[in-house]
């Protein structure tokens, strides 16, 4: 088997809501470039494929509901894709994966944004693609209403229809990216002093896309990544979501919560693959874990109790919480890559706290057992994931 595929998902201070009274959470510098510089290069120290950054049309804390009244968390986001930007300057080898959501959003613009992010990191940026089901959001922008969407409602017909819809306005979305991607052949810039052409005008393509979400005529103004198509994630809980993700993304962020789970999700995946006609490579199938982490498993779940304590309600998630010392969450890694999964990605309950014990303890043991990198190899992050860089689908062969 190759070896496995780590990344940290990153949201303010921590997964859980009390993380930003910790010591050392550094709440006071949420907002700044330096908070999120420090704790990327954390994750690069442990050499981790990437790391994704949260981003909503909500304020925490709000799940499919309206946003709460509580005053006692954090709330308000800066906007990932501008922060990953920043980091492409600061760091030198993670990949850097922005939350943009496909929805009330254009395309045209998506797509220019992250082929930014791509060309100013080196090769280094990708993207969680997102649909934003929730009805208070939809109310921010003023062009459609989507109902209440929440456990209880999907089982009415219409709000079903509803979220099946914003899937399939998704992955509308970033089919058309990915065209506006290629809408640049590689070698479109010319750059000939002499001559006095930059650009061969006969390499930029035409892109020219309808749907009843929106219309995109191009080509894109901005030249074709340096990975040629930036890395797509998706993060996916059901049926709709396994095919988006395997109709759209590069990778999968999936939620087993044992390994008998892990197996028969991945298999619902291939399932899902297999349903939209994908093609091509697999679909990579990372699971998501929450992890707060001790000397031992009793210190690790005294901890996050205290940590719900402080809080006033105990801290759930649709991932597995994991509260375990770095050999037992090892142990259970291996477990679930027995199952077939390939990654996992991390979200550290304090980050303060658990993505040092990640790096420092969690990543050697890996290291030790032989299933993980001791150093980057490549430059890019589809070099991290073993991924090959696409052929433009406009360019003559």
């Amino acid at each position: 088997m190759s070896e496995l595929h780590l990344s940290v998902a990153l949201e303010s201070t921590g997964w859980h809501p009390a993380s930003w009274r910790e010591p050392g959470a550094r709440a006071d510098e949420l907002f700044t470039a330096a908070f999120w510089r420090d704790t990327v290069r954390e994750a690069e120290r442990g050499l981790f494929d990437l790391v994704t950054i949260e981003d909503s049309f909500s304020l925490q804390g709000s799940h499919f509901g309206l946003p709460d009244d509580r005053t006692d968390r954090v709330a308000g986001r800066l906007d990932a894709l501008l922060v990953a930007a920043r980091l492409a300057l600061v760091t030198q080898a993670v990949g850097l994966v922005p939350t943009v959501t496909t929805t009330h959003t254009e395309p045209f613009h998506v797509s220019k944004a992250l082929a930014t992010l791509d060309h100013v990191s080196s090769g280094r940026g990708g993207w969680r693609a997102q649909i934003a089901p929730r009805a208070h959001e939809a109310e921010l922008f003023g062009r459609r209403s989507i109902p209440v969407v929440s456990r209880e409602t999907l089982q009415d017909p219409e709000v079903a229809a509803a979220v099946e819809d914003l899937f399939a306005e998704g992955r509308a979305v970033v089919d058309t990216v990915r065209a506006l991607w290629d809408s640049w052949e590689d070698d479109a810039e010319i750059r000939d002093v002499a001559s006095g052409r930059f650009v061969d005008r006969t390499k930029l393509h035409r892109v020219a896309v309808e749907t009843p979400w929106f219309s995109v005529l191009g080509p894109s103004i901005t030249p074709r990544p340096p990975q040629g198509q930036p890395v797509v994630t998706a993060l996916a809980h059901a049926r709709t979501a396994y095919e988006f993700a395997a109709a759209s993304a590069d990778v999968v962020f999936v939620t087993p919560h044992e390994a008998a789970n892990a197996r028969e999700i991945v298999a619902e995946v291939r399932a899902a693959e297999a349903a939209v006609g994908r093609t091509g490579t697999p679909l990579q199938v990372h699971a998501d874990l929450v992890v707060a982490l001790g000397p031992d498993a009793a210190a690790a779940r005294n901890r996050l109790d205290r940590l719900d304590t402080v809080d006033g309600e105990a801290f759930g998630s649709d991932a597995l919480v994991v509260a375990d010392s770095p050999a037992g969450l090892v142990e259970r890694l291996l477990l679930w890559r027995e199952a077939g999964i390939e990654g996992f990605r991390f979200r550290p309950a304090v980050n303060a706290t658990d993505l040092p014990a990640l790096v420092d303890e969690v990543v050697p043991l890996l290291q030790s057992a032989g299933v993980f990198r001791r150093e980057y190899t490549g430059t890019t992050l589809r070099d991290h994931l073993g991924l090959a860089r696409p052929v433009n689908r406009y360019a003559a062969v």
